[in-house]
């Protein structure tokens, strides 16, 4: 009988490393008009378009989503494109597959309902509470809004006080208006 040594040297399969994905998460900055941009997706889609710092908004992402996160734009190559075609003009309706998973239920309804939208029109926060049913959710529209991942990608910033006054917006007042003012909507400053 062979010994134990003889036949374990005779058994030599190639060994190969484990293939793992790059990571769970991809994240870039990228500039704009309105300042830097963090944007972050997974394989699902656009996971974060924010302002904000980076080392805060990545801390964020690493909490809710997985800490196998890491600094790899090719994976947010359409998502700049686009953003550099609104800014410039040239895109009305972004295209880019986003994923609100992260979204509790309530605010990922209230995200959804901004596809009905459009560019250059406004609505209220008591309107798109009506639209996702729930009429006196008015101020919870506004709380889910503030808490939007996806800034100007999923437009946020069209929705305003009844009345036309501008409301909030997690990016701030000027960037807000410089938004509304991109798309031509009608502002009562």
């Amino acid at each position: 009988m062979q010994s134990l040594e003889k036949r374990l040297t005779a058994f030599s399969p190639e060994v190969r490393p484990p293939i793992f994905p790059e990571t769970d998460v991809s994240y870039a900055v990228t500039e704009s008009p309105v300042g830097p941009l963090v944007l972050a997706a997974t394989d699902a889609g656009l996971v974060t378009c924010a302002y904000g710092n980076e080392a805060e908004v990545t801390e964020r992402i690493a909490k809710a989503i997985s800490p196998r996160l890491l600094r790899s734009p090719g994976r947010l190559e359409e998502a700049r494109r686009e953003l550099d075609a609104y800014f410039e003009g040239r895109l009305r309706k972004f295209s880019v597959r986003v994923d609100l998973s992260c979204a509790a239920p309530f605010g990922r309804a209230v995200l959804e309902s901004l596809e009905q939208v459009p560019y250059g029109a406004t609505t209220s926060y008591a309107s798109l509470a009506r639209r996702i049913g729930n009429s006196n959710a008015a101020r919870a529209v506004g709380g889910a809004l503030g808490r939007n991942p996806i800034c100007i990608i999923v437009p946020c910033h069209r929705v305003l006080r009844t009345g036309g006054d501008l409301g909030g917006y997690a990016g701030g007042l000027p960037i807000k208006r410089a938004l509304l003012r991109l798309e031509g909507a009608a502002l009562f400053d």
